[in-house]
């Protein structure tokens, strides 16, 4: 087409999920994944109904964890192929998806639990629940304070934290049912906090469905006002034309854009304007496809998508 090519990459200090730390991921999946087996075994030998669901709750943060951790180090070692130009980048965000359908089914069935119990008076062992859910909330606690800061950066971590945040709440709500129960001997404090947990959890798994699905659609990250980005764009005075303006993400912390530049200055002029304000937005990633202003409605006629 004749279209002149100019492209210029920078990258900033976002982390990118090959430098994203694995340790934290591997410690969490050893703790979480020990105390699922103790709490499991307690719970059949005491045959304890809430210990033993409560550790099905546990096993999707492990599940959640090895998912995450899975996807980490395929980020970082996954090869890059001409097929496959991006690597491994996205299993974060299918990570992310499928820890959000775990949460929502854990939910649904605690919720289902819940108004089956109805009218059975369930005899809960208060002190059984009482020392289990102190030492799943110790461990949820140490997993958290792993997890915290890299939970920022990735959305795998991020919902395998949310993971185990739910669990936490859960073993509060255990911690609290316990009490109830062995001073009390009312069963039905375990069905009640059952139900706010289920009611909790579901639209955090919601919202970080919302998330990894929006990046899987290729929308504009929230962050970035791509309205604002193509005006400030325009108001180069070396740019005389703004199209084919696309902002994404490959996955957290990887925001990506393409746009076509009309421009009768020279490439190398129109490329450092038009960085420094990507770069404004956070996208030190960009290609910029500089047009010369005699072929620049070939190019939008040529283009229909």
């Amino acid at each position: 087409m004749g279209h002149s090519h100019g492209h210029g990459h920078s990258h900033g200090a976002a982390s990118a999920p090959g430098t994203r730390r694995i340790w934290p991921m591997a410690v969490a999946v050893g703790l979480i994944g020990g105390f699922f087996v103790v709490e499991l075994i307690t719970g059949i030998l005491v045959n304890s109904l809430a210990l033993i669901a409560d550790a099905g709750h546990m096993l999707t943060d492990v599940v959640a964890l090895v998912m995450g951790l899975a996807a980490l180090l395929l980020a970082r070692h996954g090869r890059t192929t001409d097929a496959r130009s991006f690597g491994w980048y996205r299993a974060e965000v299918f990570t992310a998806v499928a820890n959000a359908v775990l949460l929502i089914g854990v939910a649904a069935f605690v919720l289902y639990e819940a108004v089956r119990r109805i009218g059975t008076d369930p005899e809960v062992p208060g002190l059984t629940l009482i020392v289990v859910a102190l030492i799943g909330l110790a461990v949820n606690l140490g997993v958290m304070l792993l997890l915290a800061a890299d939970a920022k950066e990735s959305i795998a971590v991020r919902g395998a934290y949310l993971e185990v945040l739910a669990d936490a709440v859960g073993s509060v709500g255990v911690l609290i049912a316990g009490i109830v129960a062995l001073t009390t001997g009312w069963g039905y404090a375990d069905i009640i906090v059952a139900v706010l947990i289920a009611l909790w959890v579901v639209p955090r798994a919601l919202r970080l469905a919302t998330d990894a699905l929006r990046i899987l659609n290729q929308q504009a990250p929230a962050h970035v006002d791509v309205e604002a980005l193509r005006h400030d764009l325009a108001e180069l005075d070396i740019v005389d034309d703004v199209h084919d303006l696309h902002v994404w993400s490959l996955t957290t912390g990887m925001d990506v854009a393409t746009v076509h530049l009309g421009s009768s200055c020279p490439n190398a002029e129109v490329l450092a304007a038009a960085q420094g304000v990507l770069s404004r937005y956070g996208l030190d990633h960009a290609t910029i496809q500089v047009d010369p202003v005699a072929r620049q409605h070939d190019c939008r006629d040529e283009l229909t998508w």
